[in-house]
This record gives C-alpha cells, sequence and structure tokens, in this order.
C-alpha cells in the first residue's frame, strides 16, 4: 500500500512565501520510478495541475506559477517538495501530491487520469 502525506500548509500573506513537502511510502514503493507531481483544488474549480517532476529532476511547471514556484524532490527521503513564493490569493487552495509510474509522455497527454496515487491534501490559504 502506497502512502503520500503532505505538510506544510497554512496562511500566508500575499507576496509570502510557503514550501509544502510529500513524503512517500509503502512496502513495494520505489520512489525513483515515480513521476511526482503537485495539482491543487480551489473551492469550486476542478483539480489543477501546478507541477511535476521525474527521478533525475527534469520538471515542467504551470504557466500560473512558472517563475513563482519550484517542484524539487529528494530521492534518498523518498520526498517531493514545492517551493511557493510571491503567492497570490489566486494560489488559495488544497494542495495534492501525485505519482505515477507512467511515462513522461503519458503525464502531459492524460493529466490527472495518468496518477494513481495520491496524498490527502493540505491546505494552502493566501490572504490579500
Amino acid at each position: 500500500q502506497v502512502q503520500l502525506v503532505e505538510s506544510g500548509g497554512g496562511l500566508v500573506q500575499a507576496g509570502g512565501s510557503l514550501s509544502v513537502s510529500c513524503a512517500a511510502s509503502g512496502r513495494t514503493f520505489i520512489f525513483r520510478n515515480h513521476i511526482m507531481a503537485w495539482f491543487r483544488q480551489a473551492p469550486g474549480k476542478e483539480r489543477e495541475f501546478v507541477a511535476q517532476i521525474n527521478w533525475s529532476g527534469m520538471s515542467t511547471h504551470a504557466d500560473s506559477v512558472k517563475g513563482r514556484f519550484t517542484i524539487s524532490r529528494d530521492n534518498a527521503k523518498n520526498t517531493v517538495y514545492l517551493q511557493m513564493n510571491s503567492l497570490k490569493p489566486e494560489d488559495t487552495a488544497v494542495y495534492y501530491c501525485a505519482a505515477t509510474r507512467a511515462t513522461w509522455d503519458d503525464v502531459r497527454a492524460y493529466g490527472l487520469r495518468a496518477f494513481g496515487y495520491w496524498g490527502q491534501g493540505t491546505q494552502v490559504t493566501v490572504s490579500s
């Protein structure tokens, strides 16, 4: 059984910074074999892609967060991070960690449907 546990959410003022992390575990879960990603979901909106990263550190970010957010991972700690800078009120959402063994191209093609493992989410609230 795979577990993804997010932490680090909270309340921050606009323009501030926050970092969230996601620790992955599981008896048969091999962290290096998985693309890790962050998604977010605001109230009344669909879950949307934020960023993804493969085992070697290759990453991509949504246009809405590019230049402000940075995804990273520590394969030795089975942990993926999301550093969020210059936060805006519209960044307010529940942030979810996700993992998949799908290929990079499949993730680009299928989006969140490519991810089979999800965390419980952590709330990030940005006040104006």
